[in-house]
C-alpha cells in the first residue's frame, strides 16, 4: 500500500476520498506531458506512428482488464461520442423499437437516447426516482419489443448495481442487446465481459482507472462485423491509415473509431491501467470493500442515513450518505482538506491508495461537521 500511495502525489494534500468523481493520476504522468511538449515544440509527423501504437496498446490493454480480446475495444474523447455511435448502428423500426433503461443513468444516457426518437427510438425508463435499482420491474419491461437494454453496472448517484449475469441472460432471452455503462465499475469492481457475454460496454478513464479525458467501448467481437455506425470519421474506415479512401469499415471495435484521434489522454492513462493492472481487480475489490465496510459502520454509529446498498454484492466503490444540507457539508470538508462529492447525496469514493486510517479521519470530520 505504501509503494502504490507514493505514485500519487495528491495523497501528499489531503484526504482524498473522490475517486468516483475523478480519480487521483500518478506522478509519471508528469514525464508523459514532458515527452509530449517536447515532441508539439520540435514537430515531427512521422510520430504519429508510435502515438497511433500507443493507443492500440492502451485499448488492448483496457480489453485485457475486462477480459476481452484485442481488438474489441476502442477509445474516444468521452462516452457520449461512443454511445452516440452505438445509438447511429439502428433503424428503430416498430415494433422492436424500445430502448429500456433505468432513472438511475448519468444524464448522458437518456439525453443520447432521446436525441435517437427523431428516428423512432422509444425510451422506456424504468424506476421509481429512488436510489435502488428494482432489477425485477427492470427485466418485467424487456419484451419483443426491445431493441437494447442500457444500464449502468453501478449507479454514479447512489452506487447501486445491476446483476449484470442475470440481466444479460433475460435481454438475449428475449432478442435484444444489452449496453452497459461500467464508468462507475470499472477499476473498483471486476468485469468479465466475455464470461458475460454482454454486446457494449462503455467506461472511462479519468474515475477509478487513474487517467484522464479518454472514454472506451467494447464491442462483442461476432457482433461487430453486423454492426454500421452512421456516427463515424475516417478512422473508422478500412484503409485509414493508408490515406486512400475507405470502401467499408475496420474490423473490430476500430469500426467505431472517430477522426483523427488525440493521443495525449491514452499516453497519460496507460500509466494508471498498468498500476491497476499490476496490483489486480480481485485485491482492489477486496481493499474497496474493507473502506466501504467502514464507512457503513462509522455511519451507522453516528446516525447518518446510508443510500447505498449495504450488502457487499449489491454495492460499487462509492458510499452515498443523506446529510442535511450536504452540499455545504462538501464545502466544509473540502476546507479542512477532505475531499468527497455530491450529487444529491454526499458521495465517498475511497481507492486502493486510500487507507482506513483517512477514511475514519474523514469519518471524523463529518461527524463533527454534522453535529
Amino acid at each position: 500500500m505504501t509503494a502504490i500511495r507514493a505514485e500519487f502525489p495528491l495523497l501528499e494534500t489531503c484526504v482524498y476520498l473522490n475517486s468516483n468523481s475523478t480519480g487521483a493520476v500518478p506522478r509519471a504522468a508528469q514525464a508523459v506531458l514532458t515527452d509530449y511538449w517536447q515532441t508539439l515544440r520540435t514537430w515531427r509527423d512521422d510520430v504519429w506512428q508510435g502515438w497511433h501504437e500507443g493507443l492500440d496498446r492502451y485499448a488492448d490493454g483496457l480489453a485485457a482488464f475486462i477480459g476481452a480480446p484485442p481488438g474489441s475495444v476502442v477509445t474516444d474523447a468521452n462516452l457520449s461520442t461512443l454511445l452516440a455511435r452505438i445509438a447511429s448502428c439502428f433503424d428503430y423500426r416498430a415494433p422492436r423499437n424500445r430502448i429500456v433503461t433505468t432513472d438511475r443513468e448519468f444524464p448522458t444516457i437518456p439525453f443520447v437516447w432521446r436525441a435517437a426518437s427523431r428516428y423512432g427510438a422509444h425510451l422506456d425508463e424504468v424506476g421509481d426516482g429512488g436510489p435502488r435499482i428494482d432489477q425485477d420491474a427492470l427485466e418485467e419491461r424487456i419484451d419483443e419489443r426491445t431493441l437494447l437494454v442500457c444500464v449502468p453496472h453501478a449507479s454514479f448517484s447512489s452506487g447501486a448495481t445491476v446483476d449484470l449475469v442475470r440481466l444479460v441472460k433475460h435481454a438475449h432471452d428475449a432478442g435484444a442487446l444489452v449496453v452497459v455503462d461500467a464508468f462507475q465499475s470499472v477499476g473498483i469492481m471486476p468485469l468479465d465481459v466475455a464470461a458475460l457475454g454482454v454486446d457494449f460496454v462503455l467506461g472511462g478513464s479519468h474515475k477509478w482507472m487513474c487517467g484522464v479525458g479518454t472514454a472506451f467501448l467494447y464491442v462483442r467481437p461476432d457482433l461487430a462485423p453486423t454492426l454500421r455506425p452512421a456516427a463515424t470519421g475516417w478512422q473508422a474506415g478500412d484503409q485509414a491509415l493508408t490515406f486512400q479512401p475507405s470502401t467499408g469499415f475496420a474490423p473490430g471495435a476500430q469500426r467505431f473509431a472517430g477522426g483523427t484521434p488525440y493521443p495525449l489522454t491514452s499516453l497519460i492513462s496507460q500509466i494508471g491501467l498498468d498500476l491497476l493492472a499490476g496490483v489486480g481487480i480481485d485485491a482492489i475489490r477486496k481493499h474497496s470493500l474493507a473502506c466501504t465496510d467502514r464507512i457503513l459502520a462509522r455511519a451507522g454509529a453516528a446516525g447518518i442515513p446510508v443510500v447505498s446498498p449495504v450488502e457487499p454484492h449489491r454495492r460499487g466503490g462509492v458510499v452515498c450518505l443523506d446529510v442535511p444540507d450536504g452540499e455545504a457539508v462538501k464545502r466544509r470538508l473540502a476546507a479542512r482538506d477532505m475531499i468527497c462529492s455530491w450529487r444529491g447525496y454526499l458521495r465517498i469514493g475511497p481507492h486502493i491508495y486510500n487507507t482506513l486510517d483517512e477514511v475514519d479521519r474523514f469519518m471524523d470530520a463529518l461527524e463533527d461537521e454534522c453535529r
